[in-house]
């Protein structure tokens, strides 16, 4: 399951990242695998989404959240 698959509130650890795909910026804030991310909110026409990560708070879009393996918790 990817971190696009999430509903609003839910909480994932992140199991792994395709580095290719995701800026520089996400994995310095914490997108790293083992670490928790819950959906907080999605902006109108869901892009882009507002995550908390280890209680950073951040914005990506769709497109890089499909690049981001998750687990539910």
């Amino acid at each position: 399951m990817t971190l696009n698959d999430l509903k609003r509130g839910e909480k994932a650890i992140i199991l792994d990242i395709v580095t290719d795909f995701i800026p520089l910026k996400l994995i310095e804030m914490g997108c790293l695998p083992g670490n928790t991310i819950k959906l907080l909110q999605l902006a109108p026409f869901k892009d882009p989404m507002y995550l908390d990560v280890n209680g950073s708070r951040l914005a990506i879009r769709r497109e890089t959240a499909h690049h981001i393996i998750v687990k539910k918790i």
